[in-house]
């Protein structure tokens, strides 16, 4: 079954009428109002908001906008009260996300992982995750003195993808983590993958609740959800508890800007404090309000843009039909429907599978750059993935003529474009958990050679790409296996380890302490 979007699973769904409050940008507008008084800045930041002195250069490179409107914290009518433009703002977010509480962020969603975990320790220690998660949420299982377990995603091996988890895959894996004596207080998955695979998040937070726990969903690749009737629902609506979502990934606002969301479910009431804390605690006394109100902008423009967000589906449409009629091309999410973990599909991301061309993918990533200006997201030994943003419309002609002339071109120069993907050794099991991630990272510790690493513990994350699941946490034994994988993706041309000392995994950082887990 071929999915192509979230109409392939669940009929197209009926969007409500905007609220007409989601036409306003309160907050934005108190910048605005603050700026038209030309206010004479006796006070922070330095530039004084003008274009006078030192600030020359800057406002020549910005333009004098940027710094009119980049004003400090604590303002009158604009984010002091309880009724300033500020919170108007995210009541107006939590609402079109259909979250119970929502929260601006200028560290990205980085900070919003740090938070989630941060936040869920006051439940409990123990956290089942996801095991492809992104680094930021590894940083805060280490911050908050977390006890992981895991669950695998499914796995495209072909192409060295990771998807998402199912609801019986994670039924079974808080049933064996309760067996084991350590039933999880909370759940970490991930909803779209970065290859667009869309998780069934409804299904996975009655399993978590049932379990108990609370649903982290880091959904940091689907901030335009809920948006159009082609696209997958807010993770919020759905039953998620938490949503981190990367604003500016897909959603239109400034780069580093980012939301994180609370939904409406049974662990509302525990969570709004913790999390409220753990956002003190992570974020900047120096907010920017040049990125929150991109926030406030970006989440106007989403809830009242549907017909150009449904343009910018019709066009990814158009790119994935000129790639099928190429049969050096294939769309990867065509082939989605064989995996159990993936109900819907985000049309705003193309991966394309370029193995048929029989070079790699990231030869002929850089080869649209340098020779045409055009830049992919991202690229593995045998894919592309091409990212188009809520609302936008870039020029895909373009892109797929140069990317036939790239493959044209690769072909008669095979030899210096580089092959497809490598056989690499089965995927590791992970070693046990002798320490929490935490002692490990702060442990004392010593280089030692890959021999004499197994059997130790790891003080490092370790992580091949492809496909970019880590293979080894802080606190995990370093098996035989997982040193023969490591270095087999070290040592091939597509793949490398994030993480490791030297570039070959030939040394390991270990832990001097060597006592068990308590």
């Amino acid at each position: 079954m071929a999915l192509t979007h979230s109409s392939a699973i669940d009929g197209s769904r009926p969007l409500p009428s905007p609220d007409l409050r989601q036409w306003e940008t309160p907050y934005a507008d108190a910048l605005e109002r603050h700026a038209a008084r030309g206010p004479v800045a006796l006070m922070v930041p330095g530039h004084g908001g003008d274009d006078l002195g030192l600030s020359a250069r800057l406002a020549s490179f910005l333009g004098p906008r940027p710094l009119e409107l980049d004003v400090p914290m604590l303002l009158d009518d604009i984010d002091l009260g309880e009724d300033s433009p500020l919170s108007r703002s995210l009541d107006l977010a939590a609402d079109a996300w259909g979250a119970r509480r929502t929260w601006f962020l200028t560290g990205g969603a980085s900070q919003a992982n740090r938070i989630a975990a941060l936040a869920v320790r006051g439940l409990g220690e123990n956290i089942l995750s996801q095991r492809s998660a992104h680094s930021s949420f590894s940083d805060g299982v280490l911050s908050a003195g977390l006890v992981p377990s895991f669950v695998f995603p499914s796995l495209d091996i072909a192409n060295g993808v990771a998807h998402g988890v199912s609801p019986a895959s994670l039924d079974e894996a808080l049933t064996s983590a309760a067996g084991a004596g350590r039933p999880a207080a909370s759940v970490y998955l991930v909803s779209p993958s970065y290859f667009g695979s869309v998780a069934d998040v409804a299904g996975l937070a009655r399993v978590a609740h049932a379990h108990g726990a609370p649903l982290i969903v880091d959904g940091a690749w689907g901030p335009h959800f809920g948006f159009h009737p082609d696209l997958p629902e807010s993770p919020a609506r759905l039953g998620a508890d938490l949503v981190v979502s990367s604003t500016h990934k897909l959603g239109g606002s400034l780069t580093q800007s980012a939301m994180l969301h609370l939904g409406h479910g049974p662990f509302a009431d525990a969570l709004e404090p913790l999390v409220e804390r753990a956002v003190s605690i992570t974020a900047s006394t120096s907010t920017s309000a040049l990125l929150q109100a991109s926030l406030d902008i970006a989440r106007h423009s989403l809830a009242t843009g549907e017909e150009l967000i449904g343009r910018s589906i019709a066009a990814a449409d158009a790119f994935r039909e000129a790639l099928r009629a190429d049969p050096r091309f294939g769309v990867l999410s065509d082939g989605f429907g064989a995996y159990d973990d993936i109900v819907a599909v985000d049309p705003l991301r193309v991966a394309i599978d370029v193995s048929a061309t029989g070079v790699s993918g990231h030869w002929l990533r850089q080869r649209l750059i340098d020779a045409d200006g055009i830049f992919f997201e991202m690229s593995t030994a045998t894919t592309l993935v091409a990212l188009i943003g809520a609302g936008k419309t870039p020029d895909l002609e373009r892109a797929h003529r140069a990317l036939v002339a790239a493959a044209d071109s690769a072909q008669a120069d095979a030899e210096r474009a580089g092959g497809g993907a490598d056989e690499f050794p089965a995927l590791p099991d992970a070693g046990p958990l002798r320490l929490l991630p935490r002692d490990a990272f702060f442990a004392d510790t010593e280089l030692v050679p890959a021999a004499e690493a197994i059997g130790r513990v790891s003080a490092d994350t370790l992580a091949a790409y492809p496909p970019g699941i880590p293979n080894l946490i802080p606190g995990e034994e370093i098996t035989e296996q997982t040193v023969a994988f490591l270095q087999a993706v070290a040592a091939s041309p597509s793949g490398y380890v994030r993480g490791a000392v030297d570039a070959g995994v030939e040394r390991f950082r270990v832990t001097s302490r060597v006592t068990g887990l308590t």
